[in-house]
């Protein structure tokens, strides 16, 4: 897959190398020349110099025939407008763009061009939230706009999942656990797997099913 990156700081440097030992062809822009100094050039990594806020330099880099956009500046106006711009004059498939400030999170969004958006800042909470906090329903990631998410609840003593197996826990049709975590090893959610105390329960649900979920897994809504 191609894959433009606009953004050559620590982020958009790592993902490139990231991406392009996964066989990805990768195209890095950045406004700043000392930033695209230290991008390491290889057969399937190149740099561009230039605002990817303008249609010319997204030409350039050949963003018309990208599979993937991703807009990881650390400036949330230019990965909007990036965003954008991707989608509506190029049509590119997908674009991923980052937030830097959360209150800004609201504004990526389709109108803006934006298929996926990532908060480090809600994401680092949620795991800090995770790491600490037992028996509460904690949301790790969101997807598609908010409409979806993934949330991870680790069983306290008194949770009415423990020993029961997950095809019968009552939860919603719209969530679906997809792992299990205990004693630090991943164990693959099957209909039979039994839970267990202090077992951390990942969920994937869609809608608002909230209330469910900690019914299920916690016993209170």
């Amino acid at each position: 897959m191609k894959i433009v990156i606009a953004g050559a700081g620590s982020v958009g440097r790592y993902m490139a190398k990231q991406l392009s030992a996964s066989g990805h062809t990768i195209v890095i822009i950045d406004n700043d020349p000392n930033a695209v100094s230290r991008v390491e050039n290889t057969d399937s990594i190149t740099s561009i110099q230039g605002d990817a806020c303008e249609v010319d330099i997204l030409t350039a880099a050949g963003v018309s025939d990208a599979d993937v956009v991703a807009a990881v500046t650390g400036d949330d106006e230019d990965n909007l407008v990036i965003s954008l711009l991707s989608k509506q004059e190029f049509g590119v498939p997908r674009v991923v763009a980052r937030v830097n400030y959360p209150n800004n999170e609201w504004m990526y969004n389709e109108m803006w061009g934006v298929d996926v958006s990532v908060s480090t800042p809600h994401l680092l909470t949620g795991l800090v939230e995770e790491a600490v906090t037992e028996g509460s329903l904690v949301r790790l990631m969101a997807f598609d706009h908010g409409k979806s998410g993934l949330a991870e609840v680790t069983l306290a003593d008194g949770s009415p999942a423990i020993n029961q197996t997950i095809g019968s826990l009552q939860l919603p049709r719209e969530a679906t656990v997809v792992a299990v975590i205990r004693d630090g090893h991943v164990v693959t959610p099957a209909p039979d797997t039994v839970l267990h105390a202090h077992d951390e329960v990942m969920v994937l649900a869609s809608g608002d099913c909230d209330a469910d979920i900690r019914a299920a897994l916690i016993g209170t809504k």
